[in-house]
């Protein structure tokens, strides 16, 4: 029985992390090498999450930044309409790599999960992928 100085067990991040995108793989090194990770508790709408992604995606293209699992993010989150969600960051320790996370609304399984490095964008455009 959890006392009232013990904080509730938060969700193994990193476990939850399996194949959902791309991004999966490089966000479960990032914690494993000392990322922070943040999950927030409130809900959010579908359309405001989606929004946010689908807008992050296409800037990324337009400047050239390096992401991953973003097309895809933006794909799975297209099924989820008209529901609650939540979502977390995960920043890798040496701050090169911002990784978004989609739950749905419980906070218990995780949707999708994109990434987008840290970088000057570059002046020719156009989405590069790190595998």
């Amino acid at each position: 029985m959890a006392t009232e100085d013990e904080s509730p067990s938060q969700p193994d991040i990193a476990a939850m992390l399996t194949d959902q995108t791309r991004a999966c793989k490089a966000a479960r090194e990032a914690i494993a090498a000392g990322g922070q990770v943040m999950v927030w508790d409130n809900e959010v709408p579908h359309w405001m999450v989606a929004g946010i992604a689908a807008t992050r995606l296409r800037r990324s293209l337009k400047i050239g930044l390096t992401t991953l699992g973003l097309d895809e993010t933006v794909e799975i989150l297209a099924q989820h309409r008209d529901k609650q969600l939540r979502t977390g960051i995960i920043d890798a320790a040496d701050r090169s790599w911002h990784f978004t996370l989609y739950f749905d609304a419980t906070g218990t399984d995780l949707l999708a999960c994109s990434g987008v490095k840290r970088e000057s964008p570059s002046k020719a455009g156009g989405q590069k992928l790190q595998l």
